[in-house]
């Protein structure tokens, strides 16, 4: 029998919720509060409040792969260079941490990976450190400039972005619709070992519902968005402009035979779907952990009552 693929995807997105990892992510808020108010003691009135970030404040994140992010944006005084601010964060967190945890610099954050506790959870916080662009203008503007890691590359040739992570914040809010789209974007990414980066996924689906008449069904509006990136990846005028700074494209982070290569699978996926409907079930699986088929309704819930987290990917497949 054919695979309904708008129910299909619905139980994907269902099996991948973070409501299915609670007492996990309440381990993970723990320790991100409590790095929070680390870094509030040990800078007190250099900093503004620190504000939480990534797919977890944005609501696309997926259970199978997370972290929580911590932004703390500095005041404009409080350090003569970037270098000198992503290096002094980076060598507090070290001193405080090292003995439980792994600490490493990251291209423009700083990473904690905690050491696994009895259950064998790790938790992963990031810290990124931006100071604002102005002098006593954060908490009007919100505008950052974040310190580029050499060690990882330059950003055209800079050692510095400049960014407003509250403007991606809201740049989503109230888009329903889009989040379902990215989620299972997400999924495909993660579970097919794709390396696009989920806030070019956000970006460009987001994108295609303004450009487009998105509608119908969960599947119809997956298909839309998947057509969209096929058909525009790949033009020469193409922009994913970053709502943090509409200098920065996202859309120039892929190289052009990756701009292809992504044009080809969004062909692939929806022809090979369209084929055979039970091939959506390779590119959008449902998350094993979490499944359990209810025989009256036909419905997915939790394989077993007393699982409360799924296996957590090894430190070099977590993400922000």
């Amino acid at each position: 029998m054919a695979t309904d693929k708008t129910q299909h995807l619905q139980q994907v997105l269902e099996t991948h919720r973070m409501a299915h990892i609670e007492k996990l992510l309440d381990k993970y808020k723990e320790k991100r509060q409590e790095v929070k108010e680390a870094l509030e003691e040990n800078y007190k009135d250099k900093i503004y409040n620190p504000i939480n970030s990534g797919s977890y404040a944005k609501h696309t994140a997926i259970n199978i792969k997370f972290d929580l992010d911590i932004v703390v944006p500095f005041k404009r005084n409080s350090f003569d260079t970037l270098e000198e601010m992503f290096n002094d964060v980076f060598d507090f967190l070290y001193e405080k941490y090292k003995d439980v945890a792994e600490v490493r610099k990251q291209k423009v954050s700083i990473g904690i990976i905690f050491d696994a506790d009895d259950n064998g959870d790790e938790i992963n916080i990031d810290v990124v450190a931006g100071r604002e662009l102005n002098q006593d203008q954060y908490t009007e503007d919100h505008n950052l400039n974040l310190f580029v890691n050499s060690q990882y590359g330059l950003l055209d040739e800079k050692t510095y972005i400049q960014t407003n992570i509250q403007a991606q914040i809201d740049h989503i809010k109230g888009k329903n619709n889009e989040r379902s789209i990215i989620r299972l974007l997400k999924i495909w990414k993660t579970t097919n070992n794709e390396s696009y980066k989920s806030f070019f996924l956000e970006l460009i689906t987001i994108k295609a519902f303004d450009k487009e008449s998105i509608s119908g069904n969960l599947w119809d509006k997956l298909k839309s968005v998947m057509e969209y990136i096929k058909e525009n990846i790949t033009k020469d005028n193409f922009t994913l402009k970053d709502p943090g700074n509409t200098n920065n494209d996202v859309a120039d982070t892929l190289e052009d035979w990756e701009k292809t290569n992504l044009s080809n699978k969004m062909s692939n996926m929806i022809s090979n779907i369209e084929n055979n409907s039970d091939n959506i079930k390779t590119y959008f699986p449902i998350n094993e952990e979490f499944e359990e088929e209810d025989e009256n309704k036909g419905q997915y819930g939790l394989k077993d009552a007393s699982i409360v987290a799924p296996s957590i990917p090894n430190k070099s497949q977590q993400f922000g």
